[in-house]
């Protein structure tokens, strides 16, 4: 994919393109968080993407060298530091998590545990009126499994892309292999 439409919120110190993919190295201490039972408020994750409105797919496979916790990296979709949608890998305490967070005012947080053997993963953010449908696969496997079904404002302008932070540690690697976006709108 070309990125010439893309660009960054909170760009990393390190980063570079690598062909269709991208690299970046999560600065320490960035995250991205909305209040809710920490009573702090982040918004200092590296974000990557170009702006899309209304109905969008956006398809984002990465791997990373996760060391420290909460170290994570995904897709996102961000209408302002309020109102986004981070899916993606996460480690916590001592493993790999499939994480989504929602964050209208308040963040909320899930997680799964990621299946054995994760070595990259897969995620899709399918946007369609005034839903995000979020999807994973995992090793090489397309996003078929449902993992999140959440409210997102329709037609609001959103940036659409990736990110990494690195809340606790003091930063790490992230490869983005595959980077798709498909929209009505710009």
């Amino acid at each position: 994919m070309a990125f010439d439409d893309f660009r960054w919120i909170n760009e990393p110190a390190e980063w570079s393109q690598t062909g269709d993919g991208l690299r970046a190295v999560a600065g320490a201490q960035s995250d991205l968080w909305q209040k809710t039972h920490y009573g702090y408020s982040y918004d200092t994750a590296h974000m990557f993407g170009r702006q899309v409105t209304g109905d969008a797919r956006l398809t984002v496979t990465f791997d990373a060298d996760y060391a420290e916790q909460y170290d994570q990296a995904g897709a996102v979709l961000r209408i302002d530091e309020e109102n986004w949608i981070k899916a993606g890998v996460e480690f916590v305490d001592g493993g790999h998590q499939l994480s989504v967070v929602v964050t209208r005012g308040f963040s909320d947080w899930s997680v799964t545990p990621a299946p054995g053997g994760l070595v990259s993963a897969t995620f899709d953010l399918e946007r369609a009126g005034d839903a995000v449908t979020v999807r994973y696969g995992v090793n090489g496997a397309e996003p078929e499994h449902l993992l999140r079904l959440a409210y997102f404002p329709p037609q609001a302008p959103a940036l659409a892309g990736v990110m990494c932070a690195a809340p606790t540690g003091k930063g790490f690697e992230t490869r983005f292999s595959r980077v798709s976006l498909d929209s009505g709108g710009v």
